[in-house]
């Protein structure tokens, strides 16, 4: 703030020194103001053509309206600075309210806890000194059921759901603000003008719950219609059907609902929910939606157990909305259920008793759903090759699901299983129901109709073990070589183009290359989607040939190995070129949950199939609390389901196909998981070595060594020649190597400059030098470049580019140097963007 208020008195100084300052007329400062619109920092040359094409500037020389245009930058960055920390302060206000409101809450919970230690303490003694009089044990028994709330008898009738949404409204705020529930701070979530929020899990509690309170840009009947459509924004709420809604007399609403979730593997049952919804504005404006299950009430509405899923219980929860001054809602939420554990082979149920992955999916989920939302809104523009942010999270929601059906095979949706072939490790579902195809049976402008009538899943779930699922997931996407099979891609890449095609063959060794092309991200960066570019990938047959090159699209979430009981998910579907908003999406992909390194699962090998080795128990020990706040998770299960089109004449080849590759995705996925074990990586699990030509060591060796013959100083320092290249991978500054062409693209970069980028290694040959840079910046760039070749270094000043997703970046200063190998000749040139962030 101070260097711009500097830089705007000087430059008024200058004009008044020269004597001739200019006080500008109305129409003068309207034809400025035009040309700042259109051009904020005009050229000489630029401003001379105003003055000639604007004859009431003609009075003013050129130096004067460059002092002008200087001001009026220096006038709208100052206005920018001043909205920025008007927001931050509104923030700091909420989150300081929010934060003394949880100090009261904690205040209240540590007295309610001395007391009840003091009593239980009580107890102990009592009972040491009257050991043998059972009355004492009579009057403590009698106790605990006077403290047991006796709830009367609810029917169906309006007052019965009245009282039974009262009664749901108390419980939920004594969660929610109150100390009904002992929370403790989820690892890793610290509050923050720009953190999620406060994020909490229950300890020592029935079932499994969450808390979260946030801050939110929306008002709060905006938040409460947003979370209502839970399938929105929860990727495992496969459908939410109101059965009815009753108004009552204080102003609120009852909604009596059916909900069903999807299951999260092959190997569990899916979740249904009875529940009943109140919706109500209390005395202080704020607006409350609070649900709880209608299982356990008597004489009241009912609805009977459905086929392939088991009737779970949703406690009381909801969400309290509070506007705040200002804008925007301080929202609480609250999630609590029981879901049924016992139902699910034993090694499984930690997915079913961790209230840290309730919290990662439902929770948080929530709260990061309307934080992008309200982005979208305060920033609307148009991103991801020309789509808004509603289409790519329609598409977004359209792999989910497909992925979520294929995994679950419902049978209302038309699914049916095939016979197994003997072996029960992977199952096969056919679905050739109307409604499954119409988006698939289309017709294209060259008289070609889609190749399919039917569509076949095959699907399997195993046991990981020692493999975090970030590094796993990440492995899955950049090296997808690795696994896949370009035969089987060619084939599903035809369901979506013009004409038929024949069963695939597999091509070993002939994958074509891998291009990652950014397409979307969400506001945290915990999923973005991306189209996939496999080159050189042609299906050939007798009288056709396919185009050589196949795109995905493809959805990522969960590569963060610091977020804690966060699944990893890549699904992915075929796409023409042409990428219509109406294009048939058929996903398939992987799922990696974490499970509770607690649980006695163990096993010999390092990935285990677990269909045939789990058996179900009629019963199971319904435990409370939460394991997964235990470090050191090193199981978890994958979940593997793909899809093809087919024509029905081929079921029984086809189904051969899928079973056999799905079979090799197993072994592949073995192989890899065994590979990346932390036993296999020592001291430096969470480092993986760049690809690259030459080896990355090497090449670090010489951008370090260049620099310093250059420059005259080090670069890095390190000690020992086998830490160079973590110590470059792990530097705060973006380092990032181009090649010696006619159009210079990015060969290699280190941590800070995949970020800075934001893309990946594999996607980083893709990006070339000139894109990075703005008009004026590839101006200094090329009227500089000549002299890295001579001098072999440059220095540029402090100046803007871009990300590969189009964000602009701002550096303080840059520097680029030669890079030369052993033989003294020149290999890349090498950048560094010192103290760069996003603008």
């Amino acid at each position: 703030m101070m260097a711009v208020t500097s830089s705007c008195k000087e430059g008024t100084k200058i004009a008044m020194d020269n004597g001739k300052y200019v006080r500008y007329t109305p129409e003068q400062v309207e034809a400025l103001e035009r040309l700042y619109h259109e051009c904020p920092k005009p050229s000489s040359m630029r401003r001379q053509q105003l003055i000639r094409e604007c004859p009431i500037l003609s009075n003013i020389e050129p130096k004067q309206i460059k002092v002008w245009f200087q001001n009026r930058r220096c006038r709208e960055k100052q206005r920018k600075e001043a909205s920025r920390l008007q927001a931050v302060n509104r923030k700091l206000t909420a989150m300081n309210k929010l934060l003394m409101e949880e100090n009261d809450r904690l205040q209240k919970q540590v007295s309610q806890l001395v007391y009840e230690n003091s009593y239980f303490r009580q107890q102990t003694q009592n009972t040491t000194l009257a050991t043998t009089d059972t009355s004492c044990e009579s009057v403590v028994t009698s106790g605990q059921h006077h403290l047991t709330p006796q709830h009367p008898p609810r029917d169906a009738s309006p007052a019965g759901l009245l009282s039974i949404a009262e009664e749901t409204l108390t419980e939920f705020l004594s969660k929610a603000t109150g100390t009904a529930v002992e929370w403790v701070q989820m690892p890793g979530m610290k509050p923050g003008p720009d953190s999620i929020g406060i994020v909490a899990i229950s300890h020592g509690r029935s079932g499994v719950a969450a808390r979260a309170c946030g801050l939110v840009g929306l008002d709060p009947t905006r938040v409460a219609e947003i979370l209502k459509d839970r399938p929105s924004w929860y990727r495992d709420c496969r459908a939410v059907d109101v059965i009815n809604v009753l108004s009552t007399g204080n102003g609120g609403t009852i909604e009596l609902l059916y909900m069903q979730l999807y299951a999260p593997t092959t190997l569990a049952p899916a979740r249904d929910f009875w529940l009943l919804r109140y919706t109500s504005v209390m005395e202080d404006g704020s607006l409350v939606v609070c649900e709880r299950s209608l299982n356990n009430t008597q004489n009241g509405p009912s609805m009977p157990p459905a086929a392939n899923f088991v009737r779970a219980e949703l406690l009381p929860s909801g969400y309290l909305i509070r506007p705040c001054e200002g804008g925007g809602s301080i929202i609480h939420i609250v999630d609590h259920m029981d879901l049924e554990p016992w139902s699910v082979p034993e090694v499984l149920r930690p997915l079913y008793e961790s209230s840290t992955l309730l919290a990662q999916k439902t929770t948080m989920a929530a709260l990061r759903h309307l934080r992008q939302i309200s982005q979208e809104i305060s920033q609307p523009n148009v991103t991801g090759w020309g789509r808004r942010p509603a289409a790519l999270r329609a598409l977004s929601q359209k792999l989910n699901k497909g992925f979520n059906e294929a995994v679950n095979g419902f049978a209302d949706e038309g699914w049916s299983m095939l016979e197994s072939d003997g072996v029960d490790d992977v199952t096969l579902l056919v679905n050739s129901s109307p409604s499954k195809m119409m988006g698939i049976n289309l017709s294209y402008g060259n008289g070609f109709p889609s190749m399919g009538n039917a569509i076949l899943c095959a699907k399997a779930s195993m046991l990981l073990q020692n493999v975090p699922p970030a590094i796993l997931l990440r492995f899955l996407r950049e090296h997808r070589s690795e696994w896949a099979d370009s035969g089987i891609d060619a084939y599903s890449a035809a369901a979506v183009k013009a004409g038929p095609c024949g069963l695939p063959v597999a091509r070993g060794g002939s994958f074509g290359g891998q291009v990652i092309l950014p397409l979307a991200h969400t506001i945290e960066h915990e999923e973005f989607m991306e189209v996939i570019k496999l080159e050189n990938m042609g299906h050939y047959r007798e009288d056709m040939i396919m185009p050589g090159d196949i795109f995905l699209l493809q959805l990522c979430s969960g590569v963060d190995e610091n977020a804690v009981g966060t699944c990893a998910q890549l699904t992915f579907a075929p796409i023409d070129a042409s990428f219509s908003d109406d294009a048939p999406i058929i996903p398939s992909g992987f799922r990696i949950i974490p499970l509770d390194s607690g649980m006695d699962a163990s096993s010999p090998n390092r990935t285990l199939d677990l269909a045939s080795t789990l058996e179900v128990g009629a019963a199971g020990n319904r435990s409370t609390g939460d394991n997964s706040g235990r470090n050191g998770s090193t199981k978890s299960v994958m979940t593997i389901a793909f899809q093809f089109v087919y024509e029905i004449h081929l079921q029984e080849n086809v189904a051969t196909m899928a079973r056999q590759y799905v079979r090799s995705i197993i072994a592949s996925v073995q192989r890899v998981a065994l590979a990346l074990s932390p036993s296999n990586f020592g001291s430096h699990a969470g480092f993986r070595t760049p690809p690259g030509t030459p080896e990355a060591q090497t090449l670090a060796r010489w951008i370090c060594q260049s620099y310093r013959c250059y420059l005259g100083v080090e670069l890095l320092e390190y000690e020992g020649s086998e830490s160079i290249l973590k110590t470059l991978w792990h530097n705060t500054d973006a380092v990032l190597c181009c090649s010696l062409k006619a159009l210079p693209v990015f060969t290699f970069a280190n941590q800070a400059g995949l970020d800075m980028l934001e893309t990946t290694l594999v996607a980083l040959q893709d990006i070339s030098l000139e894109k990075i840079f703005d008009d004026n910046g590839r101006k200094a760039l090329f009227a500089e470049f000549p002299q890295v070749m001579q001098q072999g270094f440059m220095c540029l000043q402090g100046g803007i580019c871009l990300s590969s997703m189009g964000r602009p970046i701002s550096y303080e200063r840059a520097v680029a140097w030669k890079v030369v190998n052993d033989e003294e000749n020149a290999h890349c040139i090498c950048f560094m963007f010192v103290n760069w962030s996003f603008v």
